[in-house]
Order: structure tokens, then C-alpha cells, then sequence
């Protein structure tokens, strides 16, 4: 946590990160400051790039994506290009919401959403596996979401 973020500044920050919608009148009540002190903290904040943005959390089974998989990927090799390219089509694939890259055995991890496992196995054998420079993929399937969330400890 960087140093110059106050306690008044970690407390709007945790507050939005729970509860993102909340007014600036609603936010300052909660916190006990005044509506100009929650807002200045807030503004901060984002000027600061401490906060990034603001989204709605959709539930991924409501939308019809009941199977969540964990992809790891290795690469044949990592020349700057085949990576670029390998970056690209990661983010223009919707149903990748995650990419990493990573240490150890595998260059990348992958958090794919599926509608059914045929769909799965779609992305997967006509997608991921036929990206230039892609070796080896491995599979991991989550069976029950213990935690998952998106507010970080401040």
C-alpha cells in the first residue's frame, strides 16, 4: 500500500471497493466525514490512479456460463512478436477474462468462462490450441467457487 494513502483515504477506499454506487452523501454518512472531505479522499483516489475504474460485478451463471476453467499455456517460444500476438488474441477472446503471465512451468494462466463444456472444448481445440506459437495447454476445471471477489485489503 503506498505510503501516502491516510487513513481517511484507506477508509473511502475500502467503502467504494464493497460498495461501489454509493452517493458521495451516502459514502460520507457511512464514513462520519463531511460530503467535501469524502469526496476530496475519493477524487484523490482516482486522480492517484488508486482506483482504476468502476464496473458491475455479473454473476457468470446467471449469464449462462457454468463452467469456469483455469487454462495454462506454454508457448514453443517467446520472441517479443509471438508474444504480442499471443497477447492480442487473448484479449480480443471475450471469454478469456484473465491472462497472466507466469513463473514456473507454464508462460501464461488463463481464466476462461464457458457455457457448457462443448463450448469449452470449442475455444479451447479451435481457438487457444491454434494460436501461433502455442505448445501445450493444461486444464484445470473449478468444481466450487470458494472466494471470489475483487476488493483488496487496504
Amino acid at each position: 500500500m503506498p505510503t501516502n494513502l491516510n487513513s481517511a483515504d484507506r477508509r473511502v477506499l475500502s467503502a467504494v471497493q464493497r460498495e461501489g454506487r454509493l452517493t458521495n452523501v451516502a459514502l460520507a454518512k457511512r464514513l462520519g466525514m463531511s460530503e467535501s472531505a469524502s469526496l476530496r479522499h475519493l477524487r484523490r483516489l482516482e486522480l492517484t490512479g488508486v482506483i482504476k475504474g468502476y464496473a458491475a460485478i455479473a454473476d457468470r451463471r446467471a449469464l449462462g456460463f457454468t463452467v469456469l476453467a483455469f487454462v495454462q499455456v506454454t508457448l514453443e517460444k517467446q520472441p517479443d512478436a509471438s508474444a504480442r500476438d499471443f497477447h492480442e488474441r487473448v484479449r480480443n477472446e471475450p471469454h478469456i477474462v484473465e491472462c497472466h503471465a507466469m513463473s514456473g512451468n507454464h508462460d501464461y494462466l488463463l481464466k476462461v468462462v464457458a457455457r457448457d463444456i462443448d463450448h469449452f472444448s470449442a475455444l479451447v481445440m479451435d481457438g487457444i490450441l491454434k494460436y501461433p506459437d502455442v505448445e501445450h495447454v493444461e486444464t484445470n476445471f473449478s468444481l466450487r467457487e470458494i472466494k471470489s471477489g475483487w476488493t483488496l485489503p487496504v
